[in-house]
């Protein structure tokens, strides 16, 4: 297979070993320094595009490769204010994007997970749920789009819980509907969700902690795979069967 990265940081370059280990070759690289090479005429010398660029640039990026019918696999995050556009462009050029805020195999299942414990602690008021996460130092974003993702799923579940919020915030943290997401950024981290379900007489933790960026590696790798050649708008959840 023939893969294009668009952004080549630390995530890219992780991808990069992986790929060209299992005998995939890399006919593009897109960084800083070189945004003027990313052109119809380069990318679609690629099977299938991977993007992790930032906030300001995903959307762009993710654009392009449809319109130019190369598909896909985003694991951008800070940009889904402009997903339902995406989606449209998506449908409309009959293109492929796969998108997920996390491409970890450990992670997607550590979504299940979150979602069933949810369920099971819908009933019990007496305790309160909130999240940690703890990333390197130059991530951009806060709360992460894991958070967010682990976030959206507790309150699909927990009546009680109305919006997540990120703190430190402006607005106040002691309104009993609110999901409490605390940020915080040390190195090195690549990456740990706490969530907690803490009452007068007990706790109940579950973390999922990322040793290496390996794993999101390998899973984007893996997505790369499972989008080639498709049409449509996938997500992990369709790439490990769940």
């Amino acid at each position: 297979m023939k893969i294009a990265l668009l952004g080549y940081g630390k995530m890219g370059k992780a991808i990069e070993e992986i790929a060209l280990s299992k005998g995939h070759e890399i006919v593009l690289k897109i960084g800083a320094s070189n945004t003027s090479d990313f052109t119809k005429e380069n990318i679609q010398k690629a099977d299938v595009a991977i993007e992790f660029t930032g906030p300001h640039t995903a959307f762009e990026n993710i654009s392009k490769c449809i319109q130019w019918a190369v598909p896909v696999v985003s694991g951008s995050t800070g940009w889904l204010d402009h997903f339902e556009k995406a989606k449209k462009i998506c449908e409309e050029e009959k293109g492929c994007l796969l998108y997920a805020s996390n491409f970890s195999i450990g992670v997607n299942l550590f979504f299940e997970i979150n979602k069933q414990v949810a369920a099971l602690m819908e009933p019990y008021e007496n305790y309160d749920v909130s999240m940690t996460e703890t990333h390197h130092t130059e991530k951009k974003d806060a709360p992460s789009g894991t958070a967010i993702s682990l976030a959206e799923q507790i309150l699909a579940q927990i009546g009680r819980k109305k919006k997540w919020l990120n703190e430190p915030s402006n607005e106040p943290s002691n309104e009993p509907s609110n999901l409490i997401i605390r940020s915080e950024r040390i190195d090195p981290a690549p990456g740990t969700h706490t969530i907690s379900y803490d009452s007068a007489i007990d706790s109940i933790e579950i973390t999922h902690t990322a040793h290496t960026r390996k794993g999101f590696a390998s899973g984007a790798l893996l997505a790369a795979e499972f989008a080639n050649q498709k049409i449509g708008i996938f997500t992990m959840k369709d790439v490990l069967g769940l």
